[in-house]
């Protein structure tokens, strides 16, 4: 599918709202990768991120998570445009949960896309994509796990980045690194908790 100049500088909400708005019941991650053209490391980075936001049953995050294993790792070694395996780039997602988790964020983002603007352009480029990535596989590593809340976090920065790549805007982009080392210490302090109470009722049975 061809896209002209004009879609190419739509705002990621508008994009978005056609996308759910479409009369199939599924959208494909390639479908997504095209609407977006040379944006679509971010825009898909913020569309598998939101749904996470959502209530999904157990074992969803994992899924969700996947692919945004399979791009972060790209967008950190530098690669240009995202690669998905056939099975990943026909993958369907449905567009209700996406129309759902779309609907939640839309006011957010519109919001953010009212003061948002390109800015502090040193922040992208070869080194800051690339740093960008790292943080967002870092990020997909928690999110694939099977930690309970432990998604929230992860799938606002995720989106975030996505959202700062996407705008090349990089005040989001500085929040969005904040919210990391937010998650980076969360999980530390609750894997640490997690240890002292493994670590007390073993002691208590005597195992250690």
């Amino acid at each position: 599918m061809e896209i002209d100049e004009a879609e190419r500088t739509r705002p990621l909400s508008a994009v978005l709202r056609d996308i759910c708005e479409d009369a199939d019941e599924q959208v494909t991650l390639g479908e997504v990768v095209e609407r977006f053209g040379p944006r679509a490391f971010g825009a898909l980075l913020f569309v598998i991120a939101i749904p996470n936001l959502l209530p999904l049953p157990p074992g969803s995050t994992t899924v969700l998570g996947m692919p945004i294993m399979i791009l972060s790792p790209q967008l950190a070694i530098g690669v240009t445009s995202p690669w998905l395996p056939k099975w990943l780039d026909h993958r369907p997602i449905r567009r209700e949960y996406l129309r759902q988790a779309v609907e939640k964020v839309e006011p957010t983002l519109l919001r953010i896309e009212r003061v948002s603007a390109p800015r502090l352009a040193w922040m992208f480029g070869p080194i800051g994509d690339r740093l960008a990535g790292l943080c967002c596989t870092a990020l997909a590593l928690v999110l694939i796990m099977p930690i309970p809340l432990g998604n929230v976090l992860p799938s606002v920065t995720i989106g975030l980045f996505g959202l700062a790549l996407v705008q090349r805007d990089g005040v989001l982009a500085l929040i969005a690194y904040l919210l990391c080392a937010i998650s980076a210490g969360v999980l530390v302090i609750g894997f640490g908790a997690a240890w002292m109470i493994l670590s007390s009722l073993l002691s208590v049975l005597g195992w250690l």
